[in-house]
């Protein structure tokens, strides 16, 4: 879970420096990606825990 947070923070950070920084746009694409990169990555890790449970 901190390895989320700490890359979803990142991810903000990137992108409010690529938005609001005049030609650093690609800072806001990199954030962007980053974002979906951590999202993806939840999602797979919390799909594997609900598997692995026995079946009661």
């Amino acid at each position: 879970m901190a390895i989320f947070l700490f890359l979803l923070l990142v991810a903000v950070v990137l992108g409010l420096i690529g938005a609001v920084a005049e030609g650093l746009f690609y800072l806001l694409i990199i954030g962007i990606v980053i974002v979906v990169a951590d999202i993806a990555y939840f999602g797979v890790r919390s799909s594997r825990r609900l598997h692995e449970r026995p079946i009661r």
